[in-house]
């Protein structure tokens, strides 16, 4: 079956029907937007350039139903640009939808989502977690630490990655602790060439503003893009909602609880496919589309179902606009660790599931992050110049080199 939805709980996460500022609940569990600076309000808009992006070049990607978490991803790369440096970070900035020099504004809107997000509808659960787990013996820098623990509250612990097992079972643990089980395993194995793993984890649990009932769930035929039928349950409901269409897709927004979170259908009309309605929320505001949606009474056919996926991410990434993260010469990540490489993978899991009651969704977002093996921290070095060198006299910042020689011993 090809996915025809946008989970925007774990896009943007501040869906809203278009139409009502107070939740269904009224003053029970009422609807409280977000408050953010201008700053912060700007980077909303521009983290949705990112999030459709990213939605676009996954669609292109996957073949069948996938699920992913832009805001995880953000979350992960916000973590990872902390540490970088240069043009390495510059990358990430213009990849996230950011201006150069932003890392600062950047990690305050990360603090902003991550305390607000969660607090917002008293019926849906929204845990968002950041860990990195450390080799030991490979520190990470103080001022590295100290930035993602104020702006991500991630956790920093240190594990003996050359005990495998053991460093596998705390990172897989860590991972299913905070999807409430959803995402029970990331990693296959832990690398000792590996200096630090670098995670998100998003985890959200709602239900509808008003359920499916399950009496009229009913298996009807579902023609997927290349023309195959199969039969789906099919969840049914005749209610109002905010709805819109133009000659691209039809697109509803289905409330959960008060209202703050949603989830907006959009389904491609004609001979149109997914592929085209990725390109036109590239191409427009989503702020804007969400809010042209009117009022209407939609007779709502709506699949029950459940999606779990892996995407590894290096192409994506580097493809987006960050090649250098990935390029152990090129790369520069000083800011995170003097041991710090390069990254050896970036990879997404989800699972989400569907039904007449509402949704439960899960992401994690994780990273690898190489070290520089030429030396172990703490060893003995010895070297006696005793047999022919080379040399170099260069200037730090640039890595210019002023002159260099040859010592052999003797005189030309």
């Amino acid at each position: 079956m090809k996915s025809i939805y946008i989970l925007a709980a774990s896009s943007l996460l501040l869906c809203t029907a278009a139409c009502s500022q107070v939740g269904p609940e009224g003053g029970n569990n009422p609807y409280k937007a977000l408050e953010l600076s201008t700053k912060g309000a700007e980077f909303v808009q521009k983290g949705s350039s990112f999030t459709f992006e990213y939605i676009d070049r996954i669609n292109s990607e996957s073949k069948g139903d996938y699920i992913i978490s832009p805001l995880s991803m953000q979350f992960l790369l916000g973590m990872i640009l902390d540490g970088a440096q240069g043009a390495t970070a510059d990358e990430i900035c213009s990849v996230l939808g950011y201006g150069k020099g932003e890392v600062d504004a950047v990690n305050e809107y990360c603090l902003s989502m991550l305390e607000q997000l969660p607090k917002m509808d008293k019926k849906t659960k929204l845990n968002i977690a950041n860990a990195i787990f450390v080799d030991e013996g490979w520190p990470l820098l103080g001022s590295y630490k100290s930035d993602v623990g104020k702006y991500y509250r991630a956790e920093v612990s240190n594990l003996v990655f050359s005990n495998g097992p053991a460093s596998l079972k705390v990172i897989n643990g860590w991972c299913s602790k905070h999807t409430e089980g959803l995402v029970p395993k990331i990693l296959d194995e832990v690398s000792p060439d590996i200096l630090a793993y670098l995670l998100n984890a998003l985890y959200f649990k709602s239900q509808w503003s008003e359920k499916f009932s399950k009496a009229l769930t009913a298996e009807e035929l579902f023609t997927d893009e290349s023309g195959t039928k199969s039969k789906v349950k099919m969840m049914k409901q005749e209610k109002s909602y905010n709805y819109t269409e133009n000659d691209v897709f039809k697109a509803v927004t289905i409330p959960y609880g008060n209202g703050v979170y949603s989830m907006t259908v959009l389904l491609p009309v004609g001979s149109h496919k997914v592929a085209d309605i990725c390109a036109f929320l590239k191409k427009t505001s989503w702020d804007g589309l969400r809010r042209k949606m009117d009022q209407c009474e939609v007779d709502l056919w709506l699949p029950k179902f459940e999606t779990k996926y892996h995407i590894k991410l290096n192409d994506i990434l580097s493809d987006m606009g960050m090649p250098r993260a990935f390029d152990e010469a090129l790369a520069d990540f000083k800011a995170m660790s003097d041991f710090a490489l390069c990254l050896s993978f970036v990879q997404q899991d989800a699972v989400i599931k569907v039904d007449e009651e509402g949704t439960e969704a899960a992401a994690v977002s994780s990273a690898g992050m190489m070290k520089e093996t030429a030396y172990m921290p703490g060893d003995r070095v010895v070297l006696h110049a005793d047999h022919p060198f080379l040399y170099l006299i260069s200037e730090s910042s640039s890595s210019a080199v002023l002159f260099a020689g040859r010592f052999a011993g003797k005189s030309n």
